[in-house]
């Protein structure tokens, strides 16, 4: 059995966690470099999947059930055979490190700390998909990261590990850092893609353009998040039907919360899928709700989830009745209760929050990243910005609200890709649960009046 492993003081795992991913963030004595890697078995299993077949690897990961951490949870090996069988083209990988969903913050830790076990789960993931070339697509703001990522694949090519002929096996493989331009769309695969290619990110219209078929340069392109591609690595390690062991049924192995708002003890947590609830998640690993507060909502997984309010009860398909507190935090039983797991972004809503804020910060966020590209979105987004800052204000009519809803729900499912969805949800969600409260921010005398939105500053300032 392995010896533990040390952490630095106050900074020591929960009890509850399971930490693969996340084993070398905060260790004691732990540092970015490859010396320090190789030191602790780094980029074995390379050295395992260059003796291995291609299908073999690939068959690992389907055996895995592995499912993205970037938001979507699709199946990364079922991802990975849909590159055409026939196909003469070249193969390109890409890293998703444009971590831009409020309330996630775990693939930084990643990059800053541990990017060698990021380079080696890439490499093992080109060669598993013949890919020669592969990207690290990471947002503006993260300088350092960028340059700790240069430093080490630097680093891995001088040791081989990367570049021409790696280990003596005739495979060959480069890493490149692409450094986007603070764009949230970039977090949407095909807007990557153009992004990459030095175009204007606008997403592309799927079908016809799965990346697997038509991504990068038209050629056949796997676009996976960091925490994606550094469980790949593990699962070579452990098996994929070992690895499948983890966490629950068709929700395997382990992801990392990230976990804000009105918590006592916010910060990331790897636990095993499904193995924690969202109440153990508030009042276990995180300490509870701030002193003398209740809960008042929580949005599971990311911003663009649709939020969850205390109190209510969700019923399920197989006879469950389950209350917020109870919810695993799963893809599948989450999506049942109405909402996602998305990227693993818990914000914890207490009740000294106002909805009318919340939800005005929100909007003010996806107008300002619409990529303008669809109607629908570049016009609704401002538009919900716009009536929500006239209710924090204290300009808005009762009716405001039913007009904001309407307006969520003519971008819902009219717009290229999945923007028009996590910019409406939040509002469609919070109507529907928090209708009662946005209407007594409103003011009944003001039916019927015009006022213009642009002057009012007022959501910045509220308390």
């Amino acid at each position: 059995m392995a010896p533990p492993v040390p952490y630095l003081p106050g900074k020591e795992p929960h009890p509850r966690e399971h930490r693969l991913i996340f084993k070398n963030v905060d260790r004691a004595g732990w540092d970015p470099s490859i010396d320090c890697y190789l030191a602790d078995g780094g980029y074995e299993q390379l050295k395992k999947a260059l003796a291995m077949e291609k299908s073999a690897i690939i068959g690992e990961v389907k055996a895995s059930g592995l499912r993205g951490r970037g938001g979507a949870g699709f199946p990364t090996g079922v991802k990975w055979g849909f590159i055409p069988p026939a196909n003469t083209k070249p193969v390109y990988l890409i890293c998703n490190a444009d971590e831009s969903e409020p309330g996630t913050f775990k693939d930084r830790y990643i990059i800053h700390q541990d990017p060698h076990q990021l380079i080696e789960g890439m490499a093992i993931s080109c060669y598993a998909v013949g890919a020669k070339l592969a990207y690290i697509y990471i947002r503006e703001e993260f300088p350092e990261g960028a340059k700790i990522l240069e430093k080490a694949i630097a680093e891995a090519r001088a040791r081989g590990f990367l570049g021409a002929n790696i280990l003596g096996s005739g495979f060959d493989c480069e890493i490149h850092v692409h450094r986007g331009a603070g764009a949230y769309i970039c977090g949407e695969e095909t807007g990557l893609i153009e992004s990459l290619e030095g175009k204007r990110p606008y997403p592309r219209i799927k079908p016809p353009y799965f990346p697997a078929a038509l991504g990068l340069y038209m050629c056949p392109t796997i676009v996976n998040n960091v925490e994606s591609l550094c469980h790949v690595k593990h699962i070579l390690q452990m098996g994929g039907a070992e690895y499948a062991k983890l966490g629950t049924p068709n929700n395997t192995g382990t992801r990392i919360l990230c976990v804000s708002g009105d918590v006592q003890k916010p910060g990331y947590y790897e636990v095993e899928v499904g193995k924690v609830t969202m109440g153990e998640v508030i009042e276990d690993l995180c300490g509870g709700l701030k002193p003398g507060r209740k809960l008042k909502s929580i949005i599971p997984g990311g911003s663009s989830a649709k939020v969850l309010r205390a109190g209510d009860r969700y019923k399920l398909k197989d006879g469950r009745e389950l209350g917020i507190m109870d919810i695993p935090m799963d893809f599948d039983t989450m999506a049942a209760c109405g909402s996602m797991a998305g990227s693993g972004g818990v914000i914890v809503i207490d009740d000294s929050r106002s909805i009318s804020w919340v939800l005005n910060n929100l909007n003010n966020f996806y107008a300002h990243e619409s990529c303008g590209q669809c109607t629908p979105c570049r016009e609704g987004s401002l538009w919900m910005k716009k009536i929500t800052d006239r209710v924090v204000a204290g300009k808005a009519s009762p009716a405001d609200i039913d007009t904001l809803y309407g307006v969520a729900k003519n971008i819902d499912g009219r717009t290229i890709c999945a923007f028009g969805e996590a910019c409406s949800w939040p509002t469609e969600s919070f109507v529907e649960k928090f209708r009662d409260e946005l209407v007594a921010d409103t003011k009944p005398e003001l039916e019927g009046a015009l006022v213009s939105a642009e002057p009012l500053t007022a959501a910045a300032g509220l308390r």
